[in-house]
């Protein structure tokens, strides 16, 4: 600045020169003064310049971060919300039986899930059955599912944590929208026992779009060893409720679908001991379904049968084989195909082994009108021929969402 200065002097003094006469020493004193007063000027109003460049800059950059710390909080917000899915599902019954005339609402059920990124994800399902549990009160509040998936390629997911059996028609997918009748049939719920629950390991694997199989290692039914109850199935459920863990239980099942509209599944199951160390009975349940899916007609189908030690026979020797089976043809018309009647025979027995049990036979047949896809009215009637005589009609509503 001061060479600047020095030449502008210097400048002036040339141009002065060469104007008029030469001026005195004095004179030059005043001017170069004069001009100094002037840069002196010039550069504090540079300096104000460069003063508010900066604090401008500062602004600036202020502003930037905070735009950025909003950006993250309302990124960070929004995260949760695409991971996190909730569902669920509900039914109502009235139930007008020989047995009695009842209104209950049977499930009332919360799905919960989590994606932790693209591979992993949690699942859950918290269930509160007849309305109202406690002390004394009918219902229970249940967790039916809790596990961790992780897809380990596009074939192949492994999981672990609490989850449904992989068995049966209804036990993984029995939301009420999606099956014909007010109640589940009775083969799947005295036998195999839907809704069947239990803790442990497992993975699915699609060899292709047609064939598939699910392979799970998980905790074990425990028995009672005596009295009425002893050696059946749906009473020997655990629901990993500090579950005796002396044995395991290993199921593996296979997944065919050779064309559209046709589904096929076979499931073996195999108990170390279903007493948990008190009598050391193994067990092994064999079972096979298909549900097969034409325009409106539709067809269902499963046997299933569990052949239990002999062990047993010192005990309860008619337990020792449990078995049944239903089949179940049903059609839905409308615009939109939201009525749909159905006739289901089923027919089981938790004493097969003796030839002079009684099978318990029953025919159901009804109607199902979906208000929505997703919402669904039924009634039907029952009839027990044999093994019971609980005869009458059913009403009920489902939802899923």
């Amino acid at each position: 600045m001061n060479k600047l200065a020095l030449m502008l002097s210097l400048a002036t003094v040339s141009f002065a020169v060469g104007a008029q006469e030469t001026p005195s020493a004095e004179e030059m004193w005043k001017i170069i003064q004069q001009q100094q007063k002037t840069i002196e000027k010039l550069e504090a109003r540079l300096a104000n310049q460069e003063s508010d460049i900066k604090q401008t800059t500062s602004q600036v950059e202020q502003q930037q971060q905070a735009i950025t710390v909003v950006s993250d909080a309302v990124e960070q917000s929004a995260e949760p919300k695409d991971k996190v899915h909730i569902g669920g599902y509900g039914e109502l019954h009235y139930n007008n039986l020989d047995s009695g005339n009842e209104f209950d609402f049977h499930r009332f059920v919360l799905f919960f899930g989590y994606d932790f990124n693209e591979k992993t994800r949690f699942f859950s399902e918290l269930e509160l059955e007849h309305s109202l549990s406690g002390d004394g009160k009918p219902g229970e509040v249940e967790l039916e599912q809790a596990y961790i998936e992780h897809l380990f390629s596009d074939n192949t997911k492994g999981f672990a944590g609490l989850r449904l059996v992989p068995v049966g028609i209804l036990n993984e997918v029995h939301e009420p929208n999606t099956f014909f009748g007010v109640e589940r049939n009775a083969v799947e719920k005295n036998i195999i026992p839907t809704t069947w629950w239990e803790a442990g390991v497992g993975m699915n694997h699609e060899f292709n779009q047609q064939l598939g199989i699910d392979v799970f290692a998980h905790s074990g039914l425990k028995t009672a060893t005596g009295g009425s109850n002893a050696f059946l199935i749906r009473k020997g459920r655990q629901k990993v409720a500090e579950a005796v863990g002396e044995d395991l239980a290993y199921t593996a099942r296979l997944r065919y679908n050779p064309f559209p509209g046709l589904q096929l599944a076979a499931t073996y199951q195999h108990q170390v001991d279903i007493t948990q160390g008190a009598m050391d009975v193994s067990a092994n349940l064999y079972e096979i379904n298909g549900q097969y899916q034409k325009g409106g007609f539709g067809l269902r189908a499963l046997y299933a049968k569990w052949d239990l030690d002999d062990n047993v026979n010192t005990v309860n020797a008619a337990r020792a084989e449990q078995e049944g089976y239903y089949i179940e043809p049903s059609y839905r018309f409308g615009e939109n195909r939201q009525y749909g009647v159905f006739a289901r025979y089923s027919v089981y027995n938790n004493n097969a082994a003796d030839a002079l049990s009684l099978d318990h036979k029953q025919m159901d047949v009804g109607m199902n009108y979906w208000l929505t896809p997703q919402v669904v009215f039924k009634v039907d009637y029952q009839d027990q021929s044999e093994g019971g005589h609980d005869d009458g009609f059913n009403l009920g509503m489902g939802y899923s969402f």
